[in-house]
């Protein structure tokens, strides 16, 4: 009885010494110690015989086993030293080889220009409002008092989309001004937000594009003024220019969904392109004090509350922060002009001392 367990000890330790990897070594531990090994099939023999008989190979097989289970577990152990020795000499990295520095992203002009909006009037209490890209007419148009005859909402201008199931027509949206409508429909003044997002025009040229970025304000609260209106815009655009001392003003203008309203200059230097310098005037964006008829149909009380609202266009903003002449460039994803006007995606946004 002896015989087959010398010769099970033998082969073991003969099939460890020629095994040279992880697959190799865990065959050979299966094969002999597995549920079906050749060691178990001896144990299982022990129980066709006699109690005396039993206690001794019992006893000679819980040795051999014992012998076995240590050798193939140093087997083991060599083996994964050696593997992992033959991998740390492959991986090896000379240190005095220079480094291959990775190309870095830089944050686009678009998202850099919307943070700063964002930081700026988020310090003045403004909360950041959405909607969707995809309008209803009414939502767009309607609600803020654009007339059914407005040059806005001819096809020349605006983009349709078939009416859906409700029959309302949609359209990619035109201006951000439905976020403000979505709003003052959904939550109780007073009302302090900004509406940063796309927006869509038939319009494509050198200081246009049909899909374009605009930020929309507004402002519903009892006693609203329009020195509430002028003091934020004139703290905003001194901040975000970086210039204290900036030159603004405010001139009468018409928008169907303010009054009154206005357009927003500021000083600039037409010869230089210089903002703030010089004795000529580039318009920025528009303001106005929200039209009764607009709070009206948002089922505000206009006796009660009063608001302003303004909008600007992000890339307008962008353009004469940063130099960049012709809008149609931060489209073409040129990685050298990214490279250019790009930012550092970690650092926080900009902010100057306003006044």
């Amino acid at each position: 009885m002896s015989d087959d367990v010398d010769t099970l000890r033998q082969d073991c330790l003969a099939a460890l010494a020629e095994a040279t990897d992880q697959r190799g070594w865990d065959a050979i531990r299966v094969s002999f110690l597995g549920k079906s090994g050749r060691l178990t099939g001896l144990l299982k023999q022990l129980g066709r015989m006699d109690a005396e008989e039993r206690k001794v190979r019992g006893a000679q097989l819980n040795r051999i086993r014992d012998e076995l289970t240590r050798a193939i577990e140093d087997r083991g152990r060599e083996i994964e030293t050696a593997a992992l020795d033959a991998r740390l000499a492959a991986e090896r990295v000379d240190i005095s080889v220079p480094v291959v520095e990775t190309p870095r992203g830089g944050l686009h002009p678009v998202s850099q220009t919307v943070e700063e909006i964002t930081a700026i009037f988020g310090a003045m209490g403004f909360t950041v409002a959405e909607g969707p890209d995809i309008e209803t007419d009414w939502h767009n148009f309607s609600a803020l008092n654009t007339p059914e005859h407005h040059a806005a909402r001819t096809d020349h201008d605006t983009f349709y989309l078939p009416p859906e199931g409700d029959g309302r027509n949609r359209v990619l949206r035109t201006q951000t001004s439905g976020v403000q409508i979505r709003t003052m429909l959904g939550q109780k003044p007073p009302i302090r937000i900004i509406a940063p997002g796309r927006t869509y025009r038939a319009d494509h040229d050198a200081t246009h594009s049909p899909m374009f970025h605009q930020c929309e304000g507004l402002v519903i609260d009892q006693g609203i003024t329009l020195g509430h209106l002028k003091g934020t815009l004139i703290e905003f655009l001194r901040v975000f220019f970086g210039k204290p001392d900036l030159p603004v003003r405010f001139r009468a203008s018409y928008f169907p969904f303010t009054e009154p309203s206005m357009e927003v200059d500021i000083g600039w230097s037409r010869k230089t392109g210089e903002i703030g310098g010089g004795e000529d005037w580039l318009e920025v964006l528009g303001s106005g004090m929200v039209h009764p008829r607009v709070l009206a149909n948002c089922g505000l009380n206009p006796e009660e509350w009063q608001g302003f609202a303004f909008g600007m266009g992000v890339e307008r903003l962008s353009m004469l922060k940063n130099g960049i002449p012709d809008l149609r460039s931060f489209y073409e994803s040129d990685v050298r002009w990214l490279t250019h006007y790009g930012t550092d995606p970690l650092a926080p946004a900009l902010l100057h001392e306003g006044v």
